[in-house]
């Protein structure tokens, strides 16, 4: 076994043929079986390459070769690059999912990937605004120019339905009923749901589609899409993102928030106002009730805050009597 390279040296390492071979029908896998978005199979891309590059720098010519020396090596020239605990544990899931695909398509008959294990984790919960942080991001946008106005029934709609950014994106015109107040989205796996939105966003979508969207979408070639930027073309993640850490900056929250955190948002404040878990999890989309219950964990840690800021007996400066 080879010694551990460099890690700048690892990921440019053209790959042995058979190696891209598999790699490039892994990621068709993702994409035609598995409905995999375009961010995921960039991330499964770059990094399953990391891994296949780092073992052909080990004298791995092919992935029959992998063996648990093999794979220890590789767990410990992540931990040398200095990853946190959640990119390693992503880098394992997705070198393990590789392994599954391998033995899938006859490629191997066994799996030693599945060996492959992450250190364990602590549970991180996830990042929520509070309510006044919540009013103050939405206020931020110019609400005299189009663009604003889209982007103020966009931060409405992430707040309101709980959408992931990536079934804003898809939304049609067709897909809103703004009488029921719902929008038709589709989730992971092209599932497909209804989000449920609430007067305010009701209200900022009919004045975004009156008013807003004809201005940017207009001309022949307009598109169907809900959400468009200045030239008409439908919005993208990237853009949607990029919006969202201006007005953050401008409201001055002193926190990273990205759409994911407005959906995490959207679940605590249900949970903070007695809604019930299993509504929520059917709001958010979830396949398991295990994935909603880390937002009770954020919940309870809010009912906690608020009773030692406003109990008057909850701290105390004085030392008890002997």
């Amino acid at each position: 076994m080879l010694p551990l390279e460099r890690s700048e040296d690892n990921p440019r390492r053209p790959l042995p043929p058979e190696m891209e071979q598999q790699l490039a029908g892994f990621l068709r896998y993702l994409d035609a079986e598995r409905s995999a978005s375009p961010h995921t199979l960039d991330n499964y891309g770059r990094e399953v390459r990391e891994f296949l590059a780092f073992i052909a720098g080990q004298g791995v010519n092919t992935c029959t070769q992998v063996n648990r020396d093999v794979l220890r090596s590789y767990l410990a020239w992540l931990s040398a690059q200095g990853y946190a605990r959640g990119s390693v544990a992503r880098r394992v899931a997705e070198v393990r999912s590789f392994g599954r695909y391998l033995q899938r398509d006859g490629w191997s008959a066994g799996s030693p990937f599945l060996w492959l294990r992450a250190p364990k984790q602590g549970r991180r919960l996830p990042d929520v605004l509070s309510v006044e942080e919540t009013v103050a991001l939405l206020s931020q946008p110019d609400l005299r120019t189009p663009l604003g106005l889209r982007d103020r029934t966009i931060l409405e709609v992430l707040y309101a339905g709980g959408l992931r950014v990536s079934e804003l994106v898809r939304l049609d015109v067709s897909d809103i009923d703004l009488r029921r107040g719902e929008v038709r989205v589709l989730g992971k796996g092209d599932k497909e749901r209804i989000g449920l939105l609430g007067e305010p966003a009701v209200h900022w979508l009919r004045a975004y589609l009156a008013e807003a969207r004809p201005k940017l979408a207009g001309g022949p070639g307009a598109v169907a899409a809900a959400f468009v930027n200045r030239r008409g073309g439908r919005l993208t993640a990237r853009s949607i993102q990029s919006l969202l850490r201006r007005y953050t900056v401008m409201a001055g929250i002193d926190k990273r928030v990205t759409p994911h955190v407005l959906r995490h948002t959207f679940a605590t404040h249900l949970l903070d106002g007695g809604a019930d878990l299993r509504v929520v999890q059917e709001l958010l989309g979830h396949a398991q009730l295990s994935t909603t219950q880390v937002y009770t964990h954020v919940s309870r840690s809010q009912v906690r805050a608020v009773y030692l800021r406003a109990h008057p007996r909850a701290q105390t400066d004085e030392e008890p009597q002997s």
